[in-house]
């Protein structure tokens, strides 16, 4: 019991020193943008924080705007987002060093001077990437992850990393270390997770161009919730290299690096900045396949599948208005629609995601909690992690008549003998094979579909692990796909809402109408899907989407 004890006094400690750091880093924000506008008080921060990224980006290459200019304004509007919404777990002091260095070589990359904003799990030299785990404060990465390696070779300055809910595998964003942040739309809504610390800051204008990873929706319900646009591309697109996962060496729900911004030309403008020779040099695992300017800017008609829902998580009354508002300005601009049907969803859920995820039987997701403090936000999860095989097979039959989507993740988290495994990857292989099919029979270039909305309120999204229905089922097929925000919640939907039941009438949809109420205002996203490889398609789709 006495070790115990001095064990626990001794991570709380830890998570002091580290909060305390975290004060620190926001007081160094505070002076070094005090000292700026003391030696610069005729600058104009309004008018650079107003400017798009490729407007920003232009006038820093040409020299009519000066780096230090942006960088600070930069820095005092993420300070005072990060005082609302508590998204900023560290200030990367170095980037005022690179400011200067940056001024001085003359190379103008194609982020030449923009700040940028990185989550917590993607590496940064002499920085922690803690994934919320006390355990994984006070180690510095020894050096930048590829993707923050090209990002400076661009000319692009790292200045912040942002916060995260503990393990990753959460659409919310809170840990123990830095605590909850929240939305800046709504402070009582969640800011979507796992980037949810990028989706706060971008979202509340604090950073202009933002990285985050994604394994079930994790860069698109910050984006969705927060009312920007992410994408996330094709698993190896860009490179994972020194990025931490939330289970390491999961194979069958595929995680994706992407970036997170106000609108799509500035994702294709840092697409066009990633994909490039440096990238394909620092990691020779990524296909070297520049960005495709031809398709990105082609102007041709496109066949467009759509559906308004997955039959597995019933959309809110927006979500639906949001597809078919959509669907409509698309078809008067000259796009053809053709309906696309999804099937056995359910079965996706359980045994991909779900199964996938955790084929171990959770033993990797359970190890990496071993010796932290708090759990309770995942209670449920770990208490069926810790059940036995047998118990878990008794469960699931129990439970079946009564609540058959609980019946189906019991049964799905179940540890695997190998050749279940590659059974598993297999079966995944065959169904995207299928999934593919069906797209070409249609013959289509990109798909509309749902995108989980509006925001949940604080705590919810904890309990509502099913709602990553319309996200997931991208990272397990891996197909690019990014989100744009296309209309608000009225007071009709909010109406609408009360009629809703969902389709397994179960708790989890009970609990998802509650999640979704009072949401008048807060914006609705809707994803754009493209087939794998093609980002570039998808892009233009989305920029199609947002123009309309």
């Amino acid at each position: 019991l006495l070790l115990r004890w001095r064990r626990r006094r001794g991570l709380w400690r830890k998570v002091k020193e580290a909060r305390q750091r975290q004060e620190r880093s926001l007081v160094q924000m505070e002076m070094a943008v005090r000292r700026f506008r003391e030696q610069h008080p005729s600058v104009n921060m309004i008018s650079i924080l107003s400017l798009p990224l490729p407007e920003l980006s232009k006038k820093l290459r040409d020299g009519s705007l000066p780096p230090e200019h942006v960088f600070y304004a930069y820095v005092g509007k993420a300070l005072q987002i990060a005082t609302e919404t508590n998204c900023i777990t560290e200030y990367l002091q170095e980037s005022e060093t690179q400011l200067q260095k940056a001024k001085l070589t003359g190379k103008l990359g194609l982020l030449y001077g923009v700040p940028v904003s990185i989550k917590d799990s993607i590496d940064c030299q002499g920085h922690d990437s803690t994934l919320g785990f006390i355990k994984n404060l006070n180690k510095p990465a020894a050096e930048d992850s590829v993707v923050v390696q090209v990002l400076r070779r661009q000319g692009a300055i790292p200045f912040v990393k942002t916060n995260v809910p503990q393990s990753l595998i959460s659409y919310d964003c809170k840990n123990l270390i830095f605590g909850q942040t929240f939305n800046p739309l709504l402070y009582t809504r969640s800011p979507g997770g796992s980037s949810g610390g990028e989706g706060a800051l971008v979202g509340g204008g604090g950073s202009i161009l933002g990285f985050g990873t994604d394994v079930g929706g994790s860069l698109r319900f910050p984006a969705a919730f927060c009312g920007i646009c992410a994408l996330k591309p094709t698993g190896n697109r860009l490179s994972k290299k020194g990025i931490i996962s939330g289970v390491l060496g999961q194979k069958a729900v595929v995680a994706g690096v992407g970036p997170m911004a106000k609108d799509v030309e500035s994702l294709a403008l840092c697409m066009r900045a990633l994909l490039c020779e440096d990238m394909f040099d620092l990691d020779s695992t990524v296909p070297p396949l520049p960005f495709s300017e031809e398709v990105y800017s082609s102007t041709q008609p496109l066949r467009i599948g759509y559906y308004e829902t997955d039959f597995f998580t019933m959309p809110s009354p927006a979500m639906r208005r949001a597809v078919r508002e959509t669907k409509q300005l698309l078809e008067d601009a000259g796009h053809t629609l053709v309906p696309f049907e999804l099937t056995n969803v359910d079965y996706m859920i359980f045994n991909f995601c779900v199964r996938g995820m955790f084929a171990d039987g959770a033993a990797s997701f359970l190890k990496s909690f071993k010796g932290e403090l708090e759990k309770s936000s995942m209670g449920l999860l770990f208490w069926l992690a810790k059940s036995p095989n047998w118990l878990k097979t008794v469960l699931s039959w129990i439970a079946k008549p009564f609540v058959p989507r609980f019946s189906g993740i019991i049964r799905s988290m179940r540890a695997n003998a190998v050749d279940e495994v590659w059974s598993l990857h297999h079966e995944i292989e065959e169904f995207c094979h299928q999934f593919i099919t069906q797209w070409k029979t249609l013959n289509l270039d990109v798909m509309l579909c749902p995108m989980l909305g509006p925001a949940l309120s604080i705590g919810y999204p904890g309990k509502l692990s099913v709602a990553v229905s319309y996200t997931m089922l991208y990272n397990v097929l891996d197909f690019p796909a990014g989100v744009v925000p296309v209309t608000m919640v009225t007071d009709e939907d909010e109406e609408e809402l009360k009629g809703y039941q969902g389709y397994f009438r179960d708790w989890w949809d009970r609990t998802l109408a509650k999640a979704f109420c009072g949401s008048v205002g807060l914006p609705v996203a809707v994803q754009c899907v493209a087939l794998p490889w093609q980002e570039e398609l998808c892009l233009r789709f989305m920029k199609e989407v947002e123009t309309l």
